[in-house]
């Protein structure tokens, strides 16, 4: 609640991105974004495309003060629902259809996390292989590799129970649960993933002018089909944000630049390339370090 309230006020370029969303959307979801009410903004069909908004908002302000100063990217990447802003940034996306896609695929994920009761948790301490060596015969997933020292699981309630189990025998030093609706990028979504697959046979997608690095291989996509088929596969794939990360430092990037919400992205960047700067915009007062 009140994210990118000092760009909505004193960035034209950003106030019509919240313009537009709600143009797109059919719903003052902007006010929603700045006055809340929390419990309601929370919602995935209402968070996606509030993340959405407030990231390329913050972006197109950065652009609309910085000019041609503004840095170019040589690659743009995204962490779950942030791969639909990194495809906006990339041209890949239009904003308005991204927004599209977003609120359906938060109203799909919403619908799947009721259908079966489901959570996340991060373990600390414990490899990729040994968090899927916990999760063998549960029905629990490896979900996220954010960086080398916490992996993400996800799955039905006991069967996340069991895994955590089987990771602090195996090692990890704690599992913390996550606060979110269900099992994002596991099994659980399976019927969103599906139903999502002829939401995304009618987009509108691009070439991108930048490569894209996908969450479910770390790898660099361009293509239109590449795109598509990336984003057919998201929601019940593995997001690889260590290995991307570290594609990107691999491939020459030493400064990652985090547009949006939070700062969650730039702190796991700075564990996972600690050669690399990393820097969030949040909020306009951190442009300036851009220039």
């Amino acid at each position: 609640m009140g994210m990118g309230s000092d760009a909505w006020h004193s960035s034209p370029a950003a106030r019509a991105v919240f313009d537009e969303t709600d143009s797109v959307l059919g719903v003052p979801l902007s006010r929603l974004i700045l006055e809340g009410p929390a419990d309601e903004l929370v919602r995935s069909h209402n968070a996606q495309p509030a993340i959405l908004c407030v990231s390329i908002a913050m972006l197109r302000a950065a652009e609309e003060r910085l000019g041609t100063a503004m840095p170019r990217p040589a690659f743009t990447a995204g962490h779950s629902v942030g791969e639909y802003a990194a495809l906006v940034a990339a041209g890949s996306l239009s904003l308005s259809e991204g927004l599209r896609l977003v609120r359906a695929r938060g109203e799909l994920m919403q619908a799947a996390c009721e259908a079966t009761p489901s959570g996340m948790a991060a373990l600390i301490g414990l490899t990729l292989e040994a968090a899927r060596q916990a999760c063998e015969g549960t029905g629990a997933q490896v979900a996220n590799v954010n960086s080398a020292e916490q992996i993400v699981l996800g799955g039905p309630n006991d069967s996340l129970e069991r895994a955590i189990a089987n990771a602090k025998e195996a090692g990890a030093r704690r599992a913390i649960p996550l606060e979110v609706a269900g099992a994002f990028h596991t099994e659980v979504m399976r019927p969103a993933q599906e139903a999502m697959a002829d939401v995304l046979a009618a987009a509108v997608l691009n070439t991108a002018s930048v490569p894209i690095v996908a969450n479910t291989t770390a790898l660099p996509i361009e293509s239109a089909e590449e795109v598509r088929a990336e984003l057919g596969s998201q929601l019940c794939g593995c997001v690889y944000w260590q290995q991307s990360v570290e594609l990107m430092a691999a491939g020459g990037v030493d400064r990652f630049i985090e547009f949006g919400p939070g700062k969650v992205l730039t702190g796991l960047a700075k564990r996972i390339a600690p050669d690399a700067a990393a820097l969030a915009i949040a909020d306009l007062d951190a442009v300036s370090a851009l220039a």
